[in-house]
């Protein structure tokens, strides 16, 4: 397993989960969903200007709680996650990526626990996450961590 410690996002780490999450929708769903739409989806999701608001607007939007990013060993930014609770109890998971290198070594885990454990301070007990497509490739992952389908796209787990 590797080890990754898990904090809130500062100002200068907006380019890197800018990039990070550019990276990992291109090579997770290219060829899933096309490359025009895949373009779409990283625009709609990367753009370094909204990361960079989210990140040093404290408060942010109702029910905003903010992007963590992993750090490996040596500090590298190897993973990051953003979540709200946007309903009263429902916790939801905007973001998740963690770098090629990285993956299937419990980065996504400590993201994904990290957010849960905001959510469920704010009062979240169920965490929900969208996915872009119903082949998406983060299934397993999603359904090892103990969501289940309430929709094509949608998964939920209690926290």
């Amino acid at each position: 397993m590797q080890l990754a410690d898990v904090r809130a996002a500062e100002a200068a780490d907006a380019t890197t989960i800018s990039r990070l999450l550019a990276e990992s929708i291109r090579g997770s769903y290219t060829e899933i969903l096309g490359e025009i739409p895949t373009r779409r989806l990283i625009s709609a999701q990367c753009a370094l200007p909204r990361i960079r608001a989210e990140i040093e607007i404290p408060g942010g939007a109702p029910g905003w709680l903010g992007w963590l990013v992993a750090t490996g060993p040596d500090g590298t930014l190897i993973g990051a996650a953003a979540g709200g609770v946007p309903v009263p109890g429902e916790g939801e998971l905007y973001a998740l990526a963690v770098t090629p290198d990285a993956r299937r070594g419990g980065v996504g885990t400590a993201l994904l626990t990290a957010a849960g454990e905001r959510m469920r301070a704010f009062g979240a007990t169920e965490q929900r996450v969208t996915l872009p497509t119903e082949q998406d490739p983060s299934l397993p992952f999603y359904a090892h961590q103990g969501f289940t389908p309430i929709g094509s796209t949608r998964l939920n787990r209690p926290l």
